[in-house]
């Protein structure tokens, strides 16, 4: 395995879910996994009123994009995100940067830079 695996998460509003997902691919990410989460953080909460009773709520609806690459470059992924998703409010999220030290494509075995490409 010679080629580097990184895993890219960025948390972020789910708002800008779908402009990432379309600026990620013009840059040739081509796997991502997206989970609802929720956060909190900087933004303060609100207070509502569920069934006549006053509730304070500081968690927000957030989305966590995870990305492994290996030939995409990870500044290029950061790049792009930042860009799409920077509004300049708190809340627009974060982007953590992890070492993989192996991927491995169950069906056909195949590990490292290699079970992440797509068939042709």
């Amino acid at each position: 395995m010679s080629d580097k695996l990184t895993k890219i998460e960025i948390i972020t509003r789910p708002t800008k879910f779908e402009e990432l997902k379309q600026a990620l691919a013009k840059i040739g990410v081509s796997g991502i996994t997206v989970s609802n989460v929720l956060g909190c953080g900087l933004q303060k909460g609100f207070t509502e009123f569920y069934r006549g009773v006053k509730r304070e709520v500081n968690m927000h609806e957030r989305i966590k994009v995870e990305i492994v690459v290996c030939k995409v470059p990870v500044q290029s992924v950061i790049d792009t995100a930042r860009q799409v998703l920077n509004t300049g409010k708190p809340g627009d999220g974060k982007i953590f940067i992890y070492e993989i030290a192996n991927a491995i494509k169950i069906r056909t075995g195949e590990e490292g830079c290699n079970a992440l490409q797509n068939e042709k």
